[in-house]
């Protein structure tokens, strides 16, 4: 009898010490690799972000193959840059506090046809953030990715598009910017990218400028940069004044784009 009680409590300890069956959906298998990063810095998150994204683009890939947009959409229909959007973020659906992700998409003519953008902004606190941005070219009913690219980390992601100059007609031209927080004022970046239809390339970038914003003028071709110099405005709360802004404009150029002023 007490060789019969020991055996089962032994069988019921080891049954509670049974680990649970591997997550086999997309969203589960995310949600518990987004659970290891919690307490995970930025530099030591590769492991995991990057087994994150490539559950990710495998299954777009898949999912745009067998979804290319409408030749025709029907009125009222959702435009297909939002379903793609949606369908992202709905790999994110089982993500909890502190890891959150949000879609990144836009869609715009290239070529006689589309190209189409889809990536997202893994987070997992304010300051830990990983960017991610695959390019489609969209074109007779067929998706075929092209280009993919890590913006800055901890950034969040905003975009502008330019007209190329003369000199690269045929290429399509767009800003990626984004700001991260600091320690009194975020801190903003920007990446020129230039996609030739066959590589995506940059060709310009500016990092952590202090509370920096950017204006797009009406005439396009060119972006106005207002921000502050920290030490500047360390000096003026010292001394109870106010503090200047500065502002920076450039214009597009063959090579990027090129300063005309700072002042």
């Amino acid at each position: 009898m007490l060789v019969a009680t020991l055996l089962g409590a032994a069988s019921i300890a080891g049954a509670k010490k049974k680990k649970p069956p591997e997550p086999t959906d997309v969203p589960s298998r995310i949600a518990a690799l987004g659970q290891q990063l919690w307490g995970v810095p930025l530099d030591e998150s590769g492991p995991l972000t990057s087994q994150i994204e490539k559950l990710v683009f495998d299954y777009m890939n898949q999912w745009l193959a067998a979804h290319p947009p409408d030749a025709q959409p029907a009125p009222g229909q959702m435009t297909y840059v939002l379903r793609v959007r949606r369908e992202i973020e709905s790999l994110f659906a089982g993500l909890h506090s502190p890891v959150y992700a949000t879609g990144n998409t836009f869609e715009q003519p290239f070529n006689g046809g589309q190209l189409l953008a889809a990536g997202y902004t893994l987070g997992w606190s304010d300051f830990d953030r990983a960017n991610v941005l695959a390019l489609y070219q969209l074109r007779g009913g067929s998706v075929q990715q092209v280009a993919l690219t890590h913006f800055l980390p901890d950034v969040d992601v905003r975009f502008h598009f330019f007209n190329p100059p003369p000199a690269a007609a045929g290429q399509f031209w767009f800003l990626m910017y984004g700001s991260r927080l600091g320690k009194s004022s975020p801190r903003l970046s920007a990446e020129l990218y230039a996609f030739d239809g066959q590589a995506l390339k940059s060709l310009w970038k500016i990092q952590d400028v202090y509370d920096g914003h950017f204006s797009f003028p009406a005439a396009g071709g060119r972006v106005v940069l207002s921000y502050l110099k920290e030490d500047e405005l360390t000096q003026a709360i010292a001394s109870n004044q106010q503090v200047a802004r500065h502002e920076s404009a450039y214009r597009v150029a063959p090579d990027g784009l090129d300063l005309e002023y700072d002042r």
